[in-house]
């Protein structure tokens, strides 16, 4: 069944001329076909949002998207793409298959966060607790549910979706999930003690930490809190962060032309020749 697509977002990455150049182009074909178009806003009557840049641009206005439950489609003119899936020269292609509803649609889990009981933020990828230029340890009490878990004594803390798996949390050396899997994942930066490992959790659970009192050497000073790569608030001594699963997903459209794993092949660098199943 074909897509009914009456308006159309494109969000532009900032500060290049190429963006501009296929958005302006697009914008014509989409009008071709009667579409109405807006460029570098998100409003609620929008179809689709069409995202020219790379994954930060995408991380940009997924809260908003998803809000609004409006399907996003990612074109890659960025770096690595693990979220801006398909590639320039594709994109028209790609486009008739979507007005004509041949596409396949994900629903990323999202992450809601907040600060002292103050307002909630949202991230498609992570919230990391960062000590910032503080040269000591951060301690970090970590809670799930009402179940303690543990003091982290570590550089910082990673609250991870399963989309965001392939970002900080797979440098800090978390795991690697299937995003149609929801899960949290929790992962501590450079941890003091070995034993410090990746956790994955249901998505049903409320995610509680903050700074040790008293045992914290950092004593508050400079702890970032930072959401999808945006800096969010300034953590101190006895600030408690809480993580839940957000109640709505980003509906993404995914590649009608590259699967999962070869993705991240093409991203990670994994060697090894194709095998047949």
């Amino acid at each position: 069944m074909a897509m009914a697509i009456r308006k159309v977002g494109i969000i532009l990455k900032k500060g290049s001329e190429e963006p501009r150049r296929i958005g302006e182009e697009l914008a014509a074909w989409f009008g071709q076909r009667g579409i109405a178009v807006v460029m570098d806003e998100v409003q609620a009557e929008m179809d689709l949002l069409v995202i020219l840049g790379g994954d930060g641009t995408l991380l940009h206005v997924a809260d908003q998207a998803s809000a609004r439950q409006i399907p996003v489609v990612g074109v890659n003119l960025g770096g690595l793409g693990f979220l801006t899936e398909i590639a320039v020269d594709e994109r028209y292609e790609v486009f008739d298959q979507i007005l004509a509803g041949r596409m396949t649609v994900e629903e990323r889990m999202m992450l809601k966060v907040r600060l002292a009981s103050g307002d909630w933020r949202y991230a498609l990828n992570d919230v990391v607790i960062s000590k910032g230029n503080v040269d000591q340890l951060v301690e970090l009490s970590a809670w799930v549910d009402a179940e303690y878990i543990t003091t982290y004594r570590a550089d910082g803390l990673i609250f991870s979706t399963p989309t965001g798996s392939t970002a900080y949390n797979l440098s800090a050396g978390g795991p690697i999930v299937q995003p149609r899997l929801h899960a949290m994942l929790v992962t501590p930066i450079c941890p003091f003690m070995l034993e410090s490992r990746p956790i994955l959790l249901p998505p049903a659970v409320r995610l509680r930490t903050k700074l040790a009192d008293g045992r914290n050497k950092a004593g508050g000073r400079d702890v970032k809190v930072i959401v999808d790569g945006q800096f969010a608030w300034e953590m101190h001594a006895g600030d408690t962060l809480e993580v839940e699963a957000a109640e709505k997903p980003l509906k993404l459209i995914c590649s009608p032309r590259k699967g999962y794993f070869e993705i991240l092949r093409g991203k990670l660098n994994w060697g090894g020749a194709r095998a047949d199943a």
